[in-house]
């Protein structure tokens, strides 16, 4: 068990990519998608996760994560019991001063939205922000995962 301290943003460019150490494509889908907590199936390259994820905090910095590794088996098959809308996404990570951010480039429903995660020790710890990096977004909902499966990017408004 853990508490998650992470800061979101929408990315701006896609110099990220020639930044990146690694990529992988990521599906993702939701057993239970409720705003007291989340529960994931995960499908990472040949490796499946299974997360739960409370709520978050007032100001959307931190929330409880619980994560354990199943076998690409298990989450193919959990996969098919999830919600509607599979998230289909690449995530890049890339080093950056002395932290790791994971962007994630959304396709299918989401195509077109790209968003950085950096995830901290602390709330108030300072970390160096690469050009790429647009507007904060953090606890913003409609930004997350969950939501994204349920109100897709392409049906946004501007």
């Amino acid at each position: 068990m853990a508490v998650e301290i992470e800061r979101k943003f929408l990315v701006t460019s896609d110099g990220f990519k020639k930044e990146a150490s690694t990529s992988y494509s990521i599906q993702q889908g939701f057993l239970n998608s409720h705003k007291e907590r989340t529960v994931r199936v995960r499908l990472k390259e040949d490796k499946g996760y299974l997360t739960i994820k409370g709520k978050s905090s007032n100001d959307g910095l931190s929330r409880f994560e619980w994560e354990k590794e199943i076998t690409r088996v298990e989450a193919e098959n959990l996969l098919e019991l999830c919600e509607e809308s599979i998230i289909d996404k690449k995530r890049y990570e890339v080093k950056y001063g002395s932290h790791t951010f994971e962007v994630d480039e959304f396709y299918g429903n989401n195509d077109g939205l790209i968003i950085a995660e950096v995830e901290l020790q602390s709330k108030n710890e300072t970390f160096e922000r690469p050009n790429w990096l647009g507007k904060e977004v953090t606890g913003d909902i409609k930004y997350y995962n969950s939501q994204l499966s349920k109100q897709p990017f392409k049906n946004w408004k501007e």
